[in-house]
């Protein structure tokens, strides 16, 4: 099904993701309904609708099929059951297979394996007892992370020795996997599409960077060598052409030595892929657009180097004042949500530039006047 301008794309999830999906599907001619509890949410900002209900609302979900031509989500933590009546009579190229391959630890990590996709060493905890067991084959140190709802370093605890596992005792009993504890070099993200015509593209490889187990910055192209580039695109198009997945898959790996390991999967647009709004000749959020309607995927070329900072709560008093100083080649994108929570993203800003070392040295003017300090992400954390 081609889904063309003048049509009504649906977006289930109304957060910067959604408003960004939402800017990029105005831009190429579509009306867009969102569908978000929160009034005010960041997408209903730039949305030409917006139904306010709950996500596993059968009636709102419905009221969107109506309207929509085409629907999607951006984010995985929608019930996946909930948008399997709506399938019945709504347009999901996605499906709900990459909620449910998402949305639960264990079977993503299940899944990967099956595929012989390099991943940590893991095993399924619900009980003390079964912690204790599992340590016994994996290990310290090890990772203790629940398998629903955890991000951006939540809902989950490292152990490094015995003296660690009663940290545990805050997500346990619950269902939760072990892993071992990777020492990697760095960490690494992809975005991938693949359209429902099959067509598949990725973007350049970006090198993450965390601060306080959250994404602070994402430098491409990645300084990886050609054969971890090769790896990890490899990677990307076995596991979206085995499960047959529709948009966009943000991927991302530990690399060690030469070793590529896939720690997590994303079925949307992705924070670490931002940079392509203004360093590719495609966004991921066009992609993504392209992907659902069944349009020819764009050019994923890099344009120049580019360099993407994400702005907590915590930084936006600092970076306000420093908006009239910024350098030419600063792009600027405040999400417009409420009020400025310490660890809430409000926005970010990318850097583009060629040579690469120059955009690196503007973004890094910024990065550490925001409090940071120019080090790599050390700590080697499976987060």
């Amino acid at each position: 099904m081609i889904i063309t301008p003048y049509q009504t794309i649906g977006i289930i999830g109304g957060g910067q993701l959604g408003q960004m999906l939402t800017l990029a599907a105005k831009s190429m001619g579509f009306y867009v309904v969102i569908l978000d509890p929160q009034e005010n949410c960041c997408a209903a900002q730039v949305a030409d609708e917006h139904i306010v209900t709950a996500y596993d609302d059968q009636k709102g979900l419905q009221l969107l099929a109506e309207k929509a031509d085409v629907l999607t989500y951006e984010f995985e933590n929608i019930p996946a059951t909930a948008l399997e009546e709506v399938m019945m009579t709504g347009y999901l190229p996605q499906g709900t297979k990459p909620l449910h391959l998402t949305q639960h630890r264990l079977r993503e990590k299940q899944a990967l394996a099956q595929l012989d996709i390099p991943i940590a060493p893991f095993q399924a905890v619900t009980t003390q007892a079964e912690l204790e067991t599992a340590l016994q084959i994996i290990g310290y140190p090890a990772v203790l992370k629940t398998c629903f709802g955890g991000y951006d370093g939540k809902g989950q605890c490292v152990l490094y020795t015995p003296a660690d596992v009663e940290k545990a005792q805050q997500l346990l009993p619950a269902d939760c996997v072990l892993e071992a504890f990777i020492q990697f070099d760095y960490e690494v993200s992809i975005i991938t599409t693949r359209s429902v015509t099959g067509e598949m593209t990725t973007f350049p490889i970006g090198l993450n960077e965390h601060r306080n187990q959250m994404l602070a910055r994402t430098l491409v192209p990645a300084p990886c060598s050609q054969g971890i580039v090769n790896q990890v695109e490899a990677l990307a198009q076995k596991l979206m052409e085995h499960h047959e997945l529709i948009g966009t898959m943000a991927i991302e790996c530990f690399i060690a030595g030469e070793t590529v390991y896939i720690n997590e999967l994303a079925p949307r647009p992705h924070n670490s892929g931002h940079y392509t709004i203004e360093g590719c000749f495609v966004s991921q959020f066009e992609q993504h657009i392209r992907a659902i309607c069944g349009w020819p995927l764009g050019d994923t070329s890099l344009r120049q180097a580019t360099v993407m900072i994400n702005l907590y709560g915590q930084d936006m008093p600092r970076f306000l004042q420093m908006v009239p100083e910024l350098p030419t080649n600063a792009y600027v994108h405040c999400y417009q949500k409420g009020e400025m929570k310490v660890n809430r993203k409000m926005g970010h800003v990318t850097f583009i530039d060629t040579p690469q070392a120059s955009a690196e040295k503007n973004a890094k003017i910024v990065y550490n006047r925001l409090g940071y300090c120019d080090s790599s992400t050390g700590g080697k954390r499976n987060d």
